[in-house]
């Protein structure tokens, strides 16, 4: 049974059941909101992904959680807190921010109110030390969001994912630790 782990104002992070897989890859699985994160995928990848976000959560107590607006349940996406597995790369096993909301939740702020929430819950609940954020360097909102959040470039981690499309290699990796974050 799902958790709410946080509230805000309009909106609700909560844990995955096992049937958020098929209405999260309805809602999302397009080629506007996957540009950025290898396109579309199938239903075994979904259904992964979540036994994933499941197994974090058992093992760290936080993951990418659902992402439902509060006055009528419905699922916008995901956003939350999630140990890295990118062995090999300098970001792997550490603790990152990451959102993904369907197109039309685009522009109404849902994404940083989300953010905001789950780093307050990181640092104020979880007592996470550092947390960090990565994207492609063309994907301008999610880093722009970055920077509005407060966290800062960490060049020294910037990394190239040789596991995923040429055009999306490059990654740029965004930090901010407790004792910079202001809600």
């Amino acid at each position: 049974m799902a958790e709410i782990i946080v509230e805000t104002a309009r909106l609700q992070l909560r844990t995955w059941d096992a049937a958020d897989a098929a209405p999260f890859m309805a809602a999302l699985n397009t080629p506007a909101v996957m540009r950025w994160l290898g396109g579309v995928g199938d239903e075994g990848s979904y259904q992964r992904m979540v036994e994933k976000f499941q197994a974090c959560q058992q093992d760290h107590g936080y993951c990418f959680w659902i992402v439902e607006r509060r006055d009528d349940n419905r699922l916008l996406g995901l956003c939350g807190l999630y140990v890295t597995e990118m062995t090999g790369e300098p970001v792997d096993g550490l603790t990152e921010i990451g959102w993904r909301l369907r197109e039309d939740a685009w522009g109404y702020g849902y994404a940083r109110e989300a953010a905001e929430a789950a780093l307050t819950h990181g640092f104020a609940d979880l007592q996470l030390e550092t947390i960090y954020a990565y994207t492609v360097p063309a994907n301008a909102a999610s880093w722009g969001l970055m920077q509005r959040l407060g966290m800062s470039r960490a060049r020294a981690l910037d990394y190239v994912n040789q596991h995923v499309e040429p055009g999306l290699q490059q990654h740029i990796v965004y930090k901010i630790t407790r004792g910079e974050w202001t809600t």
